[in-house]
């Protein structure tokens, strides 16, 4: 029990040497303690209420509102800091079921292998076949653009990639020793599955569900941009949707929500290329 505490204390003091010597992984994580700051602040940073109209329509940035106000004169710095929550949100929980989903149909084909495997092959396929954001769009239109609904699709069609990692893994690791001793000694398939085989191959899943979140951001934008967000939302996708008429009066509007997207997608794409480079051996020697 000591040896394995100790085995295991050192591989986290590894992680953490590794990580902390990759400078972009480095750059993404204070801008992760950022954005997260701002996000959980957003009562004490921003001067207005994100809903409250303030002033004349269409104000350019000035010293009083520092990115302007928007096409109905509401103060867009209040409403970009407010908006980080449900960016975040969307992202976090989109990739969350993303990265879920695909490890339990990749381990499950990976690890049974036979007709279990050419069933979920073929599922996994299928999804990767059909034009993903199409399918979202039509979803949505269909069952609602609430934010609920929007996080779910982005998440259950995304899956995919992540189910083919794992499946490559879970195929690799059913051949190793300690899942053949493990086996052995009558430790149930299920068992050896969840304990043994997803904990151990897990890796390649967290560095791609990191990246998903970006994704996920990006995707919500899309989607308010040709008016299927959710239009009670405060989200920075929903904020472009609102300033794309008037772009040539007023550009402050849907330029400084642009800026944040890229800015937070820009955070996690880094995050999760430190995370592959730290987590896969080859990639760091």
């Amino acid at each position: 029990m000591e040896k394995t505490k100790v085995k295991d204390w050192r591989k986290l003091r590894e992680f953490v040497h590794n990580y902390t010597h990759n400078s972009r992984a480095m750059v993404g994580l204070c801008m992760l303690v950022f954005i997260l700051m701002v996000a959980l602040l957003a009562d004490v940073i921003a001067p207005f209420s994100p809903t409250e109209f303030i002033d004349v329509a269409q104000l350019p940035p000035s010293g009083d509102y520092w990115l302007g106000t928007d096409h109905l004169g509401r103060d867009m710095f209040s409403r970009i800091v407010y908006g980080t929550r449900i960016s975040l949100m969307i992202g976090v929980v989109a990739a969350a079921i993303s990265g879920m989903t695909g490890t339990l149909v990749g381990a499950f084909a990976g690890y049974y292998g036979g007709k279990i495997d050419r069933i979920l092959s073929q599922i996994i396929d299928i999804f990767l076949m059909v034009p993903t954001f199409f399918l979202i769009i039509l979803v949505v239109a269909i069952f609602g653009s609430s934010i609920f609904h929007v996080m779910l699709v982005i998440g259950f069609t995304s899956w995919p990639g992540n189910a083919r990692v794992m499946r490559s893994q879970a195929m690799s690791l059913r051949e190793r020793t300690f899942v053949k001793g493990a086996r052995a000694v009558g430790m149930s398939e299920r068992k050896i599955l969840f304990s043994c085989v997803i904990p151990n191959g897990i890796f390649p899943i967290i560095s791609n569900t990191t990246m998903q979140i970006a994704t996920a951001i990006l995707t919500e934008a899309s989607l308010s941009f040709l008016g299927l967000g959710d239009p009670n939302a405060i989200s920075w996708g929903q904020m472009i949707f609102n300033g794309r008429n008037v772009m040539t009066s007023a550009w402050w509007v849907a330029t400084f929500p642009g800026i944040a997207i890229i800015i937070t997608v820009a955070t996690f794409y880094m995050i999760g290329d430190g995370l592959n480079n730290v987590l896969n051996p080859r990639l760091r020697q």
